[in-house]
């Protein structure tokens, strides 16, 4: 009688163990990672690589160059950071004619000049002061820039690739 009883006793352990391991090995564990990463996510743009970046603050005195799309659509914004004046000083340039080329689109913007205010540029009199973040706005009439675009900003013999219009 009491082997009776001890045998259901397991065997109703070792059931309830097999039930208990499938259902945990059939649900998802929470700190599972999934399985596919997406290739390109809109909230969070490719930047450009540290390499880039050193380049920008060795050769030409900048970093975070950073292209926003506004909200009407009809300017790009260009913005970068001053790290040596007078590296930097090449962008400020009021003779150099500031471009942003968009291959997928296949424009060339150009900044405005207004009648009464001038050129949509930020020029410093004198040498650009380290630390000191300064932009420029390229005219998109008709949009043709889109947000996620990589573009690229030539000002003289300054050119940085592949940025992206966030």
């Amino acid at each position: 009688m009491k082997s009776i009883r001890y045998s259901r006793l397991v065997k109703t352990f070792v059931t309830g163990s097999i039930l208990i391991a499938t259902a945990s090995a059939e649900s998802p564990s929470p700190t599972a990672a999934p399985a596919v990463k997406p290739a390109h996510s809109r909230y969070r743009p490719e930047r450009f690589s540290r390499r880039a970046e050193l380049n920008y603050g060795l050769v030409w005195g900048v970093d975070s160059p950073v292209v926003k799309y506004t909200e009407s659509g009809e300017v790009i914004r260009f913005s970068y950071r001053v790290l040596d004046g007078e590296k930097a000083k090449q962008l400020n340039d009021k003779k150099a004619d500031p471009a942003l080329f968009d291959a997928r689109a296949g424009v060339k913007l150009v900044v405005p000049s207004l009648e009464q205010v001038g050129l949509l540029r930020q020029t410093p009199t004198g040498k650009p002061e380290p630390g000191k973040i300064y932009w420029m706005a390229f005219s998109n009439k008709g949009r043709p820039v889109k947000r996620g675009d990589h573009v690229d900003i030539v000002i003289g013999n300054f050119r940085a690739e592949g940025l992206v219009v966030d």
